[in-house]
């Protein structure tokens, strides 16, 4: 089956994505060691290159001069004797081992050498004609063996030494991008925990960016993120302020409000009047429960408490039947403790029951099991965003869960974090929305 172009050259691509992928796998510390070691290992192979053709030159060159000085000594004596030396066994008269080239040039009336280095046998050659009519080419064959020897010995310390220049670059290389790679990781790090609610996380660089410690990328992303951070902290804390001075001044108004609604005669405009003030006194206790949250300031009263009778209890103040809450484990939930603050522990669960009650769809189900307390309804379940970002202020989610401050959830989850308890929010395979309360063990 024969194969198109596109997918010859998909077949192509293929090895080339494969070191990519590979490539990228990698991190920034072996990057930047593996690019250094490279780097290192092409100058020291064309450096090598380089020296290995002088010293080849050099030994060519010695090995030519001392060949054509033999060649005129064997000249002088064949002049003078009419024949050449038998004791010199790299002389002769038209030697029939002579190489094409240098005999055609030696015929041709030159004197001309030849290296061969290359073979088994490498020598070297000169060449020059004797004699009128007819010419004769006397020759002299000098050995290199000794010549090339030392070229390998001189090739394999030029490979030694470059494989240990390339070694102590891929350390230095390792080392420096070890302090890179540590900074950098310091400096997401750093962040991941401010993206967190860590305000107060900074990186203090030791080496902060000036005219003292030079141009340093590093130092500069290091102040960056520690002046972002101290900015953000700033604007929290003042929206904080905000909010607290807000509530604590609605307080008083709210309550001469509260006090001249109650004197009103009995009429459903002023149960409406009711109503509204009740809500807003309310949302401004929120407010302030929130404010007080944020500034870490509530200190829990821990006591150990029966877990399943403390909650049957606050689930029958909450509203919720008895028909809804169960109890279930390994042993009666009866029988686990934990220690906790009851008084926020019925913060925290009233208000998910309050929100699944008013979000969701009943029956609202309350179930202990352990040191966990879940708290299900049957509507459509928490919005996809609430689940991924968290519960945020004065947003309750989409539209089918209907319209609300937003700061149930929130409040559920700050008093979780002051009793030393995880709140984890969820949606059950069959829908509605589940929140389970995990609490420390007594």
């Amino acid at each position: 089956m024969r194969r198109g172009p596109r997918a010859a050259a998909k077949d192509r691509k293929a090895p080339r994505s494969g070191i990519r992928a590979a490539l990228n796998s990698l991190g920034l510390r072996w990057k930047i060691t593996a690019l250094l070691a490279v780097g290192c290992a092409v100058v020291a192979v064309a450096i090598g290159l380089l020296v290995h053709k002088a010293r080849l030159d050099q030994v060519g060159e010695s090995a030519r001069s001392g060949a054509v000085a033999q060649l005129v000594r064997v000249r002088q004596l064949y002049e003078l004797t009419g024949q050449v030396d038998q004791d010199d066994t790299g002389s002769a008269l038209d030697d029939p081992a002579l190489p094409a080239p240098l005999r055609q040039a030696a015929l041709a009336g030159q004197r001309q050498t030849y290296l061969d280095m290359a073979s088994d046998d490498p020598c070297v050659w000169a060449a020059r004609p004797v004699g009128d009519n007819p010419r004769h080419v006397l020759s002299v064959r000098q050995s290199l063996d000794e010549q090339a020897d030392e070229m390998a010995e001189f090739d394999r310390q030029l490979m030694v030494s470059g494989a240990v220049v390339v070694g102590l670059a891929a350390l230095g290389g390792a080392a420096l991008s070890s302090r890179l790679s540590r900074e950098l990781r310091t400096a997401a790090a750093t962040a991941r925990r401010i993206s967190q609610g860590d305000l107060d996380a900074r990186i203090d660089h030791p080496r902060p960016p000036g005219l003292r410690h030079g141009k340093d990328e590093v130092a500069e992303l290091a102040t960056a993120v520690d002046t972002m951070a101290a900015s953000l902290q700033q604007r929290l804390e003042a929206e904080q302020r905000f909010t607290a001075d807000v509530a604590h001044e609605l307080r008083t108004p709210l309550t001469g409000l509260h006090t001249a609604a109650e004197l009103l005669p009995p009429s459903r405009p002023t149960e409406l009047v009711r109503d509204r003030v009740l809500a807003l006194r309310t949302l401004t206790e929120d407010l302030l429960e929130v404010a007080r949250l944020d500034a870490e300031v509530e200190k829990p009263d821990l006591d150990v408490h029966p877990l399943g009778r403390l909650v049957e209890t606050i689930g029958e103040r909450a509203g919720c039947s008895p028909a809804g809450f169960t109890a279930q484990g390994t042993r009666s939930a009866y029988g686990t403790f934990v220690r906790t603050d009851a008084r926020r522990l019925e913060r925290i669960l009233a208000n998910l029951v309050g929100n699944a009650r008013k979000h969701g769809v009943e029956p609202v189900e309350v179930r202990v099991d352990g040191v966990e307390v879940t708290v299900r309804d049957h509507g459509p379940g928490f919005p996809g965003h609430l689940l991924e970002d968290g519960p945020r202020r004065f947003q309750t989610g989409v539209q089918e869960r209907g319209q609300g401050t937003g700061l149930g959830l929130t409040i559920a989850l700050g008093q979780a974090q002051v009793i030393g308890a995880d709140v984890d929010l969820s949606n059950a395979p069959d829908g509605g929305a589940v929140a389970v309360v995990r609490l420390p063990k007594a």
